[in-house]
């Protein structure tokens, strides 16, 4: 298997995890909701891939930057 290394800036990071968040949302809503066995099964086992993916770039993120990496409220200060 061909491993990929990359670094990311702290923006980058927020970018990529702010997708993921996203992504694993949907795809958990598609399974909670969906009454096609095949979908539920083919979304499932990629959403078990998307969360794996997350809670390693989360872990590494917040290590790096803090727990500040995790809000991505876009409201003014």
């Amino acid at each position: 298997m061909s491993k990929l290394n990359i670094a990311l800036v702290e923006s980058e990071a927020k970018i990529i995890l702010e997708a993921l968040i996203e992504k694993e949302e949907k795809m958990a809503a598609i399974c909670e909701e969906s009454d096609d066995e095949d979908e539920v099964a083919d979304v499932g086992n990629d959403l078990i891939e998307v969360r794996l993916l997350l809670n390693r770039l989360k872990e590494e993120s917040v290590a790096s930057y803090g727990k500040s990496v995790l809000v991505f409220d876009r409201n003014p200060l």
